[in-house]
């Protein structure tokens, strides 16, 4: 049977209403309303069975070839001595605890060793590389030739490239189109309309909606614990930052007024149509630089009780999701609660992690689409406020502390900026100071310990004197 052109249009025309046909029914409806029909977590649950049964057949097969499974790899390479002050660490190394204020030739072992440890482990740059797995996701880019193990393993591969290439990223870009589409739309139309509250309570619900949508296109499973701690208005959200895709994680629970660098392109576009119609701050490349403004802006938007919170990243780049890095003083020199927030991804169903020196955002956000899925967890944490006494930087290592602590991740002193800049002189000068302390630091003992001494002879000799005086 032969089918002519307008046959053809026909049948490719209902293919297209059956696909955006389904696509409304379990998609988008279920995201205006926020009912969940379950198959996500089903989709979890059957891909961690997969999992399991795809390593214990890469066990066997690995066992039969006497080969090595996996990359040796280990987060503690070399194992390094305790904490311990500079000061008793060369003292340690010249043998003997000497007074004198010398400078050792040994004393460049010291430094060297612990030149050597930071090299072979350093915990600074490894953060901003992938996270290594356990064991292997089906994934070809967290994959050192588990394909090639078995036919059987090959086999499944080779399905799972199949269903993530041909159902499920056709599938998520159109859930991404459509949902950035009605942000742009609906957004600009609402922006028009004369009543304030109207205006803002009708732009809420769109960007809700929208967010939603945007997470199914990831097929995000996401966990919300501590419900009762969420962000109120009036107030900052800060949380610890491993990709962009953070900020719809968050507005899927709650919507947030953002602050950021206003940009060119689809991210401008966005950005204006949700700035007409809602309380985003969006600053130009040269207002960044300027710390006054951008404090004000700030103190001026959390003043106001009837918006909502500001949603922040302190870190200031993206980090692997294993640590916690330095937080910019900036955010806690505002005087108003502050809403810690721990955001944890799984790895294993794929690897959140934005690269952006190596990857795109675009290159990103297709291999996000293309991975399995995107699960997490999401803590809400107490309310904190800056204690008397308590200046914003110790206000801020506190809070990443807690959101360290309930991540499970591990809280680093460093700043994310090591990512692209060099070490600062203040750190090599440092360490310096910590050095000069241990050779002029002793003299100055004892010559404080000299000039003591010298003052009790003093006073020793001025009493004999008076008991002189009272004698005669």
């Amino acid at each position: 049977m032969t089918l002519f052109p307008a046959d053809n249009l026909l049948c490719l025309g209902i293919s297209i209403t059956v696909w955006f046909g389904l696509l409304f029914v379990f998609m988008i409806v279920p995201s205006v309303l926020r009912v969940s029909f379950g198959m996500r977590r089903l989709y979890m649950r059957t891909l961690l069975r997969i999992f399991e049964w795809a390593t214990i057949r890469m066990e066997i097969e690995a066992k039969k070839r006497n080969q090595e499974l996996y990359k040796p790899y280990s987060n503690d390479i070399i194992v390094k001595e305790p904490l311990s002050s500079l000061q008793q660490d060369i003292q340690e190394l010249r043998g003997c605890l000497r007074s004198e204020a010398e400078f050792e030739m040994s004393d460049i072992f010291y430094f060297c060793r612990r030149g050597v440890e930071s090299i072979v482990d350093d915990e600074v740059t490894k953060r901003f590389s992938a996270q290594e797995l356990e064991s292997w996701n089906l994934l070809t880019r967290s994959s050192y030739n588990f394909r090639h193990i078995s036919l059987r393993l090959t086999v499944l591969w080779g399905l799972g490239v199949l269903v993530r290439y041909g159902v499920l990223l056709p599938l998520r870009v159109t859930l991404a189109v459509t949902g950035i589409s009605l942000l742009l739309v609906l957004t600009t139309l609402v922006a028009v309309l004369p009543n304030t509250d109207l205006r803002f309570y009708l732009s809420e619900k769109i960007q809700m909606m929208c967010y939603r949508i945007c997470v199914r296109s990831l097929t995000a499973i996401i966990t919300y614990h501590n419900s009762g701690n969420k962000p109120q208005n009036g107030g900052i959200c800060v949380a610890n930052h491993t990709t962009p895709i953070d900020v719809i994680i968050l507005a899927n629970d709650g919507c947030y007024s953002l602050i950021g660098q206003a940009h060119g392109g689809l991210m401008g576009m966005i950005q204006r149509a949700m700035g007409r119609s809602s309380h985003h701050i969006w600053f130009d490349r040269a207002e960044v630089k300027d710390r006054h403004l951008v404090a004000k802006r700030l103190g001026d938007h959390v003043a106001d009780k009837t918006k909502q919170p500001i949603l922040m990243f302190p870190e200031g780049t993206c980090i692997n999701n294993t640590s916690v890095m330095m937080f910019k003083k900036g955010s806690f020199e505002i005087d108003c609660t502050v809403y810690p927030v721990a955001i944890k991804y799984d790895p294993r169903f794929g690897d959140a992690f934005w690269n952006s020196s190596k990857f795109g955002l675009v290159t990103y956000l297709l291999r996000m689409m293309s991975s399995w899925a995107i699960v997490c967890s999401v803590w809400y944490l107490p309310p904190m406020n800056r204690e008397e006494g308590e200046d914003a930087v110790q206000f801020a290592n506190r809070v990443k502390a807690a959101i360290a602590a309930q991540g499970g991740l591990v809280d680093l002193i460093w700043d994310g900026g090591l990512k692209r800049a060099k070490v600062k002189d203040a750190y090599k000068e440092e360490q310096q100071k910590l050095y000069s302390k241990v050779l002029v630091g002793e003299q100055d003992q004892k010559e404080q310990s000299g000039d003591k001494h010298l003052e009790d002879e003093s006073t020793e000799e001025e009493r004999n004197d008076q008991h002189l005086r009272k004698g005669q």
